[in-house]
């Protein structure tokens, strides 16, 4: 484990602990988090390009979705959110996965059914949500809780659907080049129509290839953003025709203008939580 470190999300403190070294499985990112509010804390989720596993490990956490509806346990964040919420108070200790959709065909088995949705894992999971859960409460060490973690993703991924070549090859395309991607260029990579690419690709990931790009492209962005430059640079250096252009993909994705996405309390924690984040303050 990496040393823990500490970080102000709103207005409390939170410690933060993550995996010393790459796990066995490629897509999957882990973060551990631990700390005491004294007042409710409410925070929004910036969308994100993953599907996202929260695990409570306390009582102290809610997540919310657009309809009001509040889970606790294990809940599972579909890729680009719309409009959960965090909400923590009390003794909070939780542990965050975030699954690749190309991973998360595999592991949970239902990426075309999660955009923008919030669901109990196990409804996806059945009884293995709930044996995990108590053996990553049992644990001793955030180690033992990241070992466990990955124990249980490796046994869903082992047994589950793998996605096309052709999909997998096509979100790495994306991600590498932060959304900056022509779609028909994609399609003649790989060999496919357009038409078969579209089709496959958010049968299986959940997201059209378009919505993939445009997603990862506002994640680079708003991190940028929360890292102080200003909005006309980002929108220049990022594949952004204008600085309006910029502002509607933010208002579309986290439905608040780009000044107050980058003060975002979820989007402070990134860089310490998430190491590959960090490439993103580059140009």
């Amino acid at each position: 484990m990496r040393s823990a470190e500490s970080v102000r999300v709103a207005a409390e403190v939170v410690d933060v602990a993550v995996p010393s070294r790459p796990g066995r499985l490629t897509g999957v990112s882990m973060a551990g988090f631990s700390g005491r509010a004294k007042d409710l804390v409410e925070l929004r989720v910036v969308p994100y390009p993953a599907v996202t596993l929260f695990i409570d490990l306390g009582d102290g956490l809610l997540v919310n979705d657009a309809s009001g509806q509040r889970q606790r346990g294990a809940v599972v964040l579909g890729i680009a959110p719309d409009s959960a919420q965090a909400v923590g108070q009390g003794d909070v200790e939780c542990l965050q996965v975030r699954l690749s959709p190309v991973l998360a065909y595999a592991v949970l088995g239902a990426s075309s059914e999660l955009e923008g949705t919030t669901v109990a894992l196990d409804a996806l999971w059945g009884n293995d949500a709930a044996r995990t859960q108590e053996q990553l409460r049992a644990a001793e060490s955030w180690d033992d809780r990241f070992a466990i973690a990955e124990d249980a993703l490796a046994r869903r991924h082992d047994a589950g659907r793998t996605v096309d070549a052709e999909v997998a090859f096509v979100w790495d395309q994306m991600m590498k080049n932060r959304g900056r991607v022509r779609i028909e260029r994609l399609s003649a990579e790989v060999g496919w129509s357009r038409k078969r690419l579209w089709s496959r690709f958010r049968s299986q990931t959940g997201l059209t290839p378009k919505r993939a790009a445009q997603l990862i492209r506002f994640d680079h962005a708003v991190h940028r953003l929360a890292a102080g430059q200003s909005a006309a640079l980002v929108a220049a250096q990022s594949g952004y025709a204008d600085q309006s252009h910029l502002h509607r993909d933010v208002m579309a994705f986290a439905g608040v203008t780009p000044t107050a996405v980058a003060i975002a309390p979820w989007l402070a924690v990134d860089p310490v939580a998430w190491a590959a984040a960090q490439h993103l303050s580059r140009p």
